[in-house]
């Protein structure tokens, strides 16, 4: 059966309950607060609650269901966060006159309170380059925020460089036992002469809206810009399919970004296990050896981008095992496009019709059909941290 996406629906929170209005000729249906409600059709639900401001955004397939909360307090929202973001160890291979600056005079407040009210919002990083203002970047901030009034010097850099550790090929790092980020831009030479440090955290809830799509066992691709965070979906994912699906998960993580730094992954992906890659070209090969070494129900891997991951991914899926991974871009559409990642949505070829029957579907002569059947049989568009669109390939 086709299933299509009908309507766009309005929720307007109350303390105890809320309403839900399809836009259509159907009678509000009453949701009770942490209620599960089912729908007949593909919906994408807005979600308002008037006390906080808060806004946020579901989808839901025919026969699934929508979980709907009330946002309530601070305190209750602070409950689904782990609070073992652990910015401070972040802070601590900056200089100390940014980290006061960061500390004590810049918008830290303002940062705290959005990791209270809406954490999985509070995206913040500081970019250090040499010979520029060190500054800091907010989610939804577009100004910049310098946190002093000299230049990032060569020996900062260094300083920062050793607090971190080595870095990788593909110029990332970690501070072991978190699930921060710094990464490095080289000179010609090979010499640091930049660095971004971005705060990773794990956000508990943050899949509610896809929560019943993880039961039925099929793959699910998640396409989105950088930064709209896709890696922190698979951090939540990785912890309801072990811990409270359990499934034996295993995690293909290439620059230790999922499972944080350090030999021992962090507590926010739950039991799931950890495979790491040695160097980002060999990606694909540890998918398949995660395959046939270790019996997994589910594969989690990020970024996949190259043409031999994409064939790694089919390989998984033609074995019965579930996959979930992630890719840039903003749309289907452009996965369609993309001549390295179409295969993840079957591959787009063309095909010559008959005169005769091309005469019966009133199209020319010369079409794109899908080549093969698609290895996610579901993509879900990241477009805003709350807002997701789900499609199911076969139909889309």
């Amino acid at each position: 059966m086709r299933e299509a996406l009908l309507c766009c629906t309005q929720i307007t929170a109350k303390p105890s309950h809320c309403t839900l209005t399809p836009n259509h000729h159907h009678p509000p249906y009453p949701v009770i607060k942490r209620t599960t409600v089912c729908f007949s059709s593909l919906y994408r639900v807005n979600f308002r609650n008037a006390s906080s401001s808060l806004r946020c955004s579901c989808v839901s397939l025919k026969n699934f269901s929508a979980l709907v909360e009330d946002a309530g307090s601070p305190e209750s929202a602070q409950q689904r966060v782990m609070e073992d973001d652990d910015i401070h160890a972040l802070l601590k291979i900056l200089p100390c006159d940014l980290r006061d600056n960061l500390l004590y005079e810049s918008k830290e407040a303002q940062l705290l309170e959005v990791m209270i009210l809406c954490p999985s919002n509070a995206d913040f990083q500081v970019i250090l380059d040499l010979g520029r203002l060190p500054e800091a970047r907010y989610l939804g901030d577009s100004s910049r925020q310098y946190l002093r009034n000299k230049e990032v010097s060569v020996e900062e850099l260094k300083y920062a460089q050793n607090a971190v550790g080595e870095f990788g090929e593909d110029n990332r790092a970690g501070i072991t036992g978190t699930l921060h980020r710094i990464s490095a831009i080289r000179s010609r030479k090979g010499v640091v002469i930049g660095l971004t440090c971005r705060v990773g955290r794990a956000v508990r809830g943050h899949i509610d809206m896809v929560k019943d799509l993880l039961q039925f066992g099929e793959s699910i691709l998640f396409v989105g810009r950088p930064g709209v965070g896709k890696t922190t979906v698979m951090r939540e994912i990785s912890r309801v399919l072990s811990d409270e699906l359990q499934k034996r998960v295993v995690i293909v993580d290439t620059s230790n970004e999922i499972g944080g730094d350090g030999d021992i992954p962090h507590a926010a992906i739950g039991s799931a296990r950890r495979m790491q890659v040695p160097e980002p070209s060999m990606q694909h090969r540890v998918m398949i050896e995660a395959v046939e070494n270790h019996m997994p129900e589910v594969i989690i891997v990020d970024e996949i981008s190259t043409l031999a991951e994409a064939h790694a991914c089919r390989s998984i899926a033609e074995r019965g095992i579930m996959l979930i991974g992630t890719a840039h871009g903003e749309r289907l559409e452009n996965i369609i496009k993309n001549p390295t990642l179409s295969d993840l949505v079957g591959g787009v070829e063309s095909v010559t019709l008959s005169d005769q029957e091309a005469r019966l579907r009133h199209c020319n002569k010369s079409i794109l059909e899908r080549r093969a059947p698609p290895t996610f049989p579901y993509v879900i568009e990241m477009r805003e941290r709350h807002y997701w669109v789900t499609h199911k390939v076969s139909f889309s």
